[in-house]
């Protein structure tokens, strides 16, 4: 069975089990799977996804956007198409693509070469500051900020969506950082400082925005 979603054919798999009512969700192949007992007829299948048109709309808008997704790998403020082969021992880049052997190679190369900019960039900006205290750097995913600094325990966090972003707001983010040290809120003083390093702040903070 099939359904139309803006324009596109969309196999409905129906799966038989013991449920009083019928539930419908996307698998990660964007196939709307519909879970209901063998007593319920396609014809009732259908009305249901009828009357939940908009909702299953924006289910299957997420998943293709999620598929969208992971055909890409963005590094630095670029974009790369994603070639996975088999023989590939490192990740390789030619052009706008980068070839792995699987994503398992990709997560990896992420890792790593967040640790490893990251740890560099900070290295070459953190000489421009004085009275700096010990600190311990991490990175972590992180939903709504792009980074934070601790200070009562001396840590600066970055969000490894950095980078996916240019290496320039990078800085920007571990200057803004490192400026908390001076001072913990962001009062004018604060972005006083910000501006001495990065007068162009600003700009980077609507960039980090959009």
């Amino acid at each position: 069975m099939q359904i139309q979603i803006n324009g596109d054919l969309i196999d409905v798999l129906i799966v038989y089990k013991n449920n009083k009512n019928i539930y419908l969700r996307f698998n990660d192949e964007g196939k709307l799977i519909a879970t209901c007992n063998r007593f319920v007829r396609e014809k009732d299948i259908l009305n249901l996804i009828q009357k939940n048109q908009e909702k299953i709309m924006k289910m299957y808008q997420s998943i293709k956007k999620m598929q969208n997704e992971e055909k890409f790998f963005l590094y630095l403020g670029k974009k790369y198409t994603i070639v996975y082969s088999e023989s590939i021992k490192t990740p390789i880049f030619d052009g706008d693509l980068i070839f792995v052997k699987n994503k398992k190679m990709l997560d990896s190369f992420y890792k790593k070469e967040t640790e490893r900019i990251f740890t560099s960039e900070l290295n070459r900006i953190l000489p421009y500051f004085k009275n700096i205290p010990k600190f311990t750097l991490k990175f972590r995913n992180m939903k709504t900020r792009w980074g934070v600094n601790n200070r009562s325990s001396n840590t600066i966090t970055l969000n490894t969506e950095l980078l996916k972003k240019d290496l320039d707001l990078l800085d920007y983010v571990i200057i803004h950082e490192l400026c908390h040290f001076y001072e913990p809120n962001h009062s004018n003083r604060f972005w006083n400082h910000v501006e001495q390093y990065y007068p162009k702040y600003k700009e980077a903070r609507k960039r980090l925005r959009s």
